[in-house]
C-alpha cells in the first residue's frame, strides 16, 4: 500500500513539474505511437506471429469483459463524483483507466497473433455493425490522448481544467466501452479458430 502511495506521489510531483507544452507533448506522442501501432496491427495481422501462434482465441471475450467492466466502473465514477465521493470517484477512474490499458495491451497481442475475422452479416445488419464499427475506432483513438489528458489533470490537482475536460472525456469513453461490447457480440458468431 505504502509503495503504490509513493509511486502515486512521484507520478504526482513528475506531472506537476511539467509545463503545458511538455504535458502535451508527452500526451500526444504517447497517444500517437499507440495509434500507430494499433492501426499497423490492424493492417498485418499476425506479422509478430510467434512460430505456430499463441492461443488467443479467448482474448476476444475478455476483451469484451474488460470493456463491459471500464463502462459500469465509468458510470459508478460519475455517480460517484456527482454526490461529491471524490476518493471513490477517484477509485474507480483510475480502474476504469487501468482496465483499458490491459485492454490495449491485450488487443495487440490478439491482432499480433491472430487472422481478421470478417463480419458475415448481410443487409442492414452490415451497415449497423460498419458503422458502429467505424464510429468506435475513431473515437477508441480520440479517447487515448482525451483520457489521458483528463487523468494528468486531476493529478496536478487542476480540478477546473479537469472538470472542462471530463465533460467531454466521459461519454466518448462510455461510448468507446460499451460499442465495444457490442462489436464483439456482433463479431463473435464469426470468429474461426484453429481447434
Amino acid at each position: 500500500m505504502s509503495s503504490l502511495k509513493t509511486l502515486e506521489l512521484s507520478d504526482s510531483n513528475f506531472l506537476k513539474s511539467l509545463n503545458d507544452k511538455s504535458l502535451s507533448l508527452i500526451v500526444y506522442a504517447v497517444s500517437i505511437v499507440i495509434c500507430l501501432a494499433v492501426a499497423f496491427l490492424m493492417y498485418f495481422p499476425q506479422v509478430l506471429a510467434v512460430g505456430g501462434g499463441i492461443n488467443v482465441s479467448y482474448l476476444p471475450k475478455f476483451h469484451a469483459f474488460l470493456n463491459g467492466s471500464c463502462a459500469v466502473l465509468l458510470v459508478f465514477g460519475y455517480i460517484a463524483v456527482r454526490q461529491k465521493r471524490y476518493k471513490m470517484h477517484k477509485t474507480l477512474m483510475v480502474t476504469a483507466f487501468l482496465l483499458s490499458s490491459i485492454f490495449l495491451v491485450s488487443y495487440v497481442i490478439y491482432h499480433s497473433q491472430a487472422p481478421s475475422t470478417k463480419f458475415g452479416g448481410e443487409g442492414i445488419i452490415r451497415l449497423t455493425y460498419f458503422v458502429i464499427l467505424v464510429t468506435h475506432i475513431v473515437l477508441a483513438a480520440l479517447i487515448l490522448p482525451l483520457a489521458l489528458f483528463t487523468i494528468s489533470r486531476s493529478w496536478r490537482g487542476e480540478f477546473a481544467k479537469h472538470k472542462k475536460i471530463a465533460r467531454w472525456t466521459f461519454p466518448i469513453w462510455l461510448y468507446v466501452a460499451v460499442t465495444g461490447v457490442v462489436v464483439y457480440l456482433m463479431i463473435s458468431p464469426y470468429y474461426n479458430f484453429p481447434q
